[in-house]
């Protein structure tokens, strides 16, 4: 995974929702509507890489409902789920729409990720890179009564059960199953790695006991957090998280101690939001988008949105973009043939 700058590295000044709220608000409100030279004729379905409830699937819901609440688009907007084959089955689906600028995937690294582990029915090359909006952490959760207090707690009872502890995740060689290989590779314990639909069902799971750990977004595990059904152990970030909201029994993102201060690893490990086109649509097409998108980003609600699950803002476009994929897809080339997961397309 390429290391993304930390969002939250900084002590800067964050203002209240409230502020955020009237001052976003405003900003919006002063800029012209959009004027490009192509918009939707029909109504656009926004496909999501993954099951209900997960980070990807929250995701495309809050740019749907920013979109509709802002009249940012005059057409209606429906949201599709195809998570199957760890989200394949939304870029095959983004592949079969070549031209079709109404239907718009919404993923991860997901996207450039899966055709190096996996024989997929899509390339890179049959989908267009819109933009990168959000840079999503990832957590160690345990539930509540679990016996490891700390992190390392948890890597040693890892460590006795001899590759039978259960890690939860969500798909199998995705985001989450690369985060669990690589702290299996930091530590030297082994995990078995349970693959779910999505980091909604993931949720559940370990708030039920089914597993004894997983690797969420903040977003993903928060109302089971909040239930006091699960807890965080430790950040894969090199700094502490900004955001100083309690969320359950006095404890809050900013109490959460790195994997560093934890003593296990990876130190950073994040990952990109990202919005893409079917290949072969227009420039035209691409620039509405884009420009939809940027009109997002400055709402209130996004900017919530962000903080409420302690993400940070990621916006990249055109050959940034381009070249952060390349950069990221070169990365893990690298980490999946050394874990014997690399596979050759054709």
């Amino acid at each position: 995974m390429t290391r993304i700058a930390s969002p939250h590295a900084s002590s800067r000044f964050v203002p209240s929702r409230r502020g955020l709220l009237l001052g976003a608000g405003a900003a919006l409100l002063a800029r012209p509507a959009l004027a490009q030279s192509w918009q939707p004729a029909r109504p656009v379905e926004f496909i999501v890489a993954a099951g209900p409830g997960g980070g990807t699937d929250q995701f495309a819901r809050i740019v749907q409902s920013i979109v509709q609440k802002h009249n940012l688009m005059r057409t209606p907007i429906i949201v599709s789920n195809k998570g199957g084959g760890a989200g394949t089955e939304a870029f095959v689906y983004g592949r079969g729409a070549a031209g079709d600028p109404h239907k718009v995937v919404f993923g991860t690294n997901n996207v450039w990720l899966m055709p190096l582990v996996t024989r997929v029915g899509y390339g890179l090359a049959d989908l267009r890179p819109v933009a990168s909006m959000a840079a999503d952490e990832f957590i160690l959760w345990t539930y509540t009564d679990a016996p490891y207090r700390t992190a390392k707690d948890l890597v040693e009872a890892a460590r006795a059960q001899n590759g039978t502890f259960r890690m939860g995740g969500s798909q199998a060689r995705d985001t989450d199953h690369i985060l669990t290989k690589q702290i299996e590779r930091a530590t030297g314990v082994t995990f078995t790695y349970v693959p779910f639909r999505s980091g909604g069902e993931v949720a559940i799971q370990l708030a039920g006991k089914h597993v004894e750990a997983n690797t969420n977004n903040p977003a993903e595990n928060v109302a089971q957090w909040r239930a006091g059904r699960v807890r965080p152990l430790c950040v894969f970030n090199p700094q502490r998280l900004t955001l100083t909201e309690k969320v359950h029994d006095g404890v809050g993102w900013s109490d959460i101690p790195t994997s560093t201060e934890a003593g296990i690893g990876p130190a950073d490990f994040r990952m990109p939001r990202t919005v893409w086109l079917p290949a072969r649509t227009t420039d035209a097409q691409a620039a509405f988008w884009t420009e939809l998108l940027s009109r997002v980003r400055e709402t209130p609600e996004w900017k919530a949105w962000l903080q409420a699950g302690s993400q940070g803002d990621l916006w990249q476009t055109g050959a940034e973009l381009a070249s952060f994929i390349r950069e990221d897809e070169a990365t893990n080339r690298a980490h999946f043939r050394e874990y014997g997961w690399l596979v050759e397309q054709g």
